[in-house]
């Protein structure tokens, strides 16, 4: 179907289906603030829906042409809440797949904690934890949103961010009524939430993965897959992939179907300007699909 929008906590939320109308619902999550349109995503998804399933692709709150929003205990909580809604809105009363990689793994992790009924299977990969990367996203998502709103006091100066696909600049160039919504939080408010939110990439020695106390794994009961992390991939390092194999009981941990340096390469292509992060992730579809169909 064509690109649409709902409404779901006071925001607009962009998405879309890819694949048959009577496949059984896989919904695809990317990572960082990239749209569902970045480079590798529809491909992935595109693999998936000649498998016989229905993609769900969706712009999550802060990504792409979605409105900006600020709540929630951590961002990934809020995008779990908002996709929860949105099936609910969509009418989606199946159980769905519910896929994620690097930031999209976290989403997909707290979606399923806070939603075990809307999910029949976990799959994830590229998963973000440990201190470097951690530490990493606080950079690049709170820090300097931080220091900005303290020294400007200013809702424009935020605006006026741009940091590749993470800033605010970029979201307001995908959907201009975002201009409104960030000066409508106001600067008291921004502050408060980027606060909330930066505590959850604090290292915590009880938390495997940003935001996400260890006990809390225990509520994860559906039939999960892990892809292992790259041997050198320091954003989503290897050991991460072990401990939430070790934390979800059950849980299948499986050899990356691409390369063992495919996100450096890819990381490497990209500042290069070439390719995008994402364009290794279409060579797991087939192992997705086997997972699903097991």
């Amino acid at each position: 179907m064509a690109e649409a929008s709902i409404e779901i906590n006071g925001g607009n939320v962009v998405y879309e289906f890819v694949g048959p109308e009577n496949g059984e619902i896989v919904v695809i999550t990317p990572g960082g603030r990239f749209s569902k349109d970045y480079g590798g995503v529809h491909e992935l998804a595109d693999k998936i829906a000649a498998g016989g399933k229905r993609v769900l692709l969706w712009d999550r709150p802060n990504c792409g042409k979605s409105d900006i929003q600020l709540y929630g205990q951590s961002e990934s909580h809020m995008r779990a809440e908002t996709l929860g809604k949105m099936l609910d809105k969509l009418g989606v009363k199946d159980k769905v797949i519910a896929a994620g990689g690097s930031g999209g793994a976290r989403d997909m992790i707290v979606f399923t904690m806070m939603y075990p009924e809307k999910v029949r299977k976990l799959i994830t990969w590229c998963i973000v934890g440990g201190s470097y990367s951690s530490i990493n996203l606080a950079a690049v998502y709170v820090l300097n949103e931080l220091r900005t709103i303290r020294s400007t006091g200013s809702m424009d100066a935020i605006a006026a961010l741009g940091n590749g696909p993470f800033g605010w600049k970029p979201l307001i160039e995908a959907n201009p009524n975002n201009l409104k919504r960030l000066r409508d939080i106001g600067p008291e408010e921004f502050e408060k939430v980027m606060n909330r939110w930066f505590d959850a990439y604090i290292p915590k020695p009880n938390e495997a993965i940003p935001g996400v106390p260890d006990h809390l794994f225990a509520d994860v009961k559906v039939p999960t897959l892990i892809v292992r992390g790259g041997v050198k991939d320091y954003d989503h390092p290897p050991r991460t992939s072990f401990e939430i194999h070790a934390l979800i009981r059950g849980s299948t941990l499986v050899e990356p179907a691409w390369p063992e340096d495919a996100w450096e390469v890819a990381a490497r292509g990209v500042g290069q300007g070439k390719g995008s992060l994402f364009d290794f992730w279409q060579d797991g579809a087939q192992q997705f699909l086997d997972f699903i169909d097991s």
